[in-house]
């Protein structure tokens, strides 16, 4: 809603006033035909309306935008107080009349003595609370009840201690009923809140309890691969002895045999860390030699001098670095009382 024109000092031009209050715009906003309304008159009529007051368009209240130059000129005009009727001669600009309408001596306010209906201006409350105010306390009464008297229980004669205390019991059980009423509904909001974080917990209780499962499980697989391959490892290199084989590998359709994954640190030889086979090809190469999975190469040495032998299952063989032949030197190793996976170590040589 807009501004009354009385309390403006000097005369308002027409286009500053709205057309659906006739009051001076507050807080200007123009439709999409161009009228311009008061924010607080064009808003709801164009959700309950939906089309311009004046009749020419359809409107919405997303197409509508605020005036801010009109809005600039009319915060400048100079205007009375709203609370000039009781008394207040201050006249300050629209902008400013906010900020003085909450600090206004003559802004009307309800008298805070219980039982009093009185409004005043409020530089007058102060001494109307104190003086004249018919519900203002003025002493303790000295018949026995013990209760604060009235200025208008004085004057009338009219208090009786009998009465006034089962009013002050009936006040004060009206009083403890709500206190219980709140206090129940305060239980029932907390009980609903325990309930809800109860809920929480056991969900995250199930959610942990599975991913226990879920490791645990995992682990089982896990313990189980290991325990196989500990008997394969067995089978092969029995009684903790350590065996070494010389294996000629000759490439076979520019292939070896068997794929090698990791890695390994020759400075450190008790290192976990490894060169492993990881993939024998079926018939080939290495799977003639006796090369199984999981098998570690632990050396890249320099070429071995020609073996001649045709009768050992160990030979070494010298021959062309062109056709790429590999020679591996394989160690054997088992222990009976290990619980963790057992590799085969092979030594091999390109040779020269």
């Amino acid at each position: 809603m807009g501004l009354d024109v009385e309390l403006f000092v000097d005369s308002v031009d027409p286009d500053f006033r709205c057309r659906l209050c006739t009051k001076v715009l507050e807080d200007p906003m123009s439709t999409p035909c161009g009228h311009v309304f008061c924010a607080g008159c064009i808003l709801p009529w164009s959700v309950q309306q939906r089309q311009c007051p004046l009749y020419c368009k359809p409107i919405s209240a997303k197409e509508l935008h605020q005036v801010l130059p009109l809005k600039n000129l009319i915060q400048k005009l100079i205007i009375r107080c709203l609370y000039h009727s009781r008394g207040c001669i201050k006249k300050v600009k629209v902008q400013d009349l906010g900020y003085h309408t909450e600090m206004c001596d003559y802004s009307p306010s309800r008298c805070r003595n219980k039982g009093c209906n009185e409004v005043l201006s409020l530089k007058d409350m102060d001494t109307h609370m104190r003086e004249s105010c018919d519900y203002r306390p003025v002493e303790i009464c000295q018949n026995g009840c013990g209760l604060l008297l009235l200025h208008k229980d004085i004057v009338h004669g009219n208090h009786c201690c009998l009465s006034a205390l089962r009013a002050q019991s009936g006040a004060l059980q009206v009083k403890s009923a709500n206190m219980e009423q709140e206090a129940k509904r305060q239980g029932i909001r907390l009980a609903r809140r325990e309930n809800s974080l109860l809920a929480r917990v056991s969900a995250l209780q199930n959610e942990v309890h599975l991913t226990a499962l879920n490791y645990q499980m995992r682990f089982n697989r896990y313990k189980i691969y290991i325990n196989n391959l500990s008997k394969h490892v067995t089978g092969r290199c029995k009684g903790g002895e350590l065996q070494r084989l010389s294996i000629a590998l000759h490439r076979e359709k520019d292939s070896l045999g068997f794929n090698i994954i990791g890695g390994i640190l020759l400075q450190e030889e008790s290192t976990p860390e490894g060169i492993y086979v990881s993939k024998i090809l079926e018939k080939g190469p290495a799977d003639k030699a006796g090369l199984q999975l999981h098998d570690q190469i632990i050396e890249v040495g320099p070429s071995l001098p020609c073996c001649n032998c045709t009768t050992s299952s160990s030979c070494l063989f010298t021959v062309d670095v062109s056709k790429f032949t590999l020679v591996l030197v394989v160690s054997l190793v088992k222990e009976a009382c290990a619980d963790l996976c057992i590799y085969f170590l092979y030594e091999f040589y390109f040779a020269k």
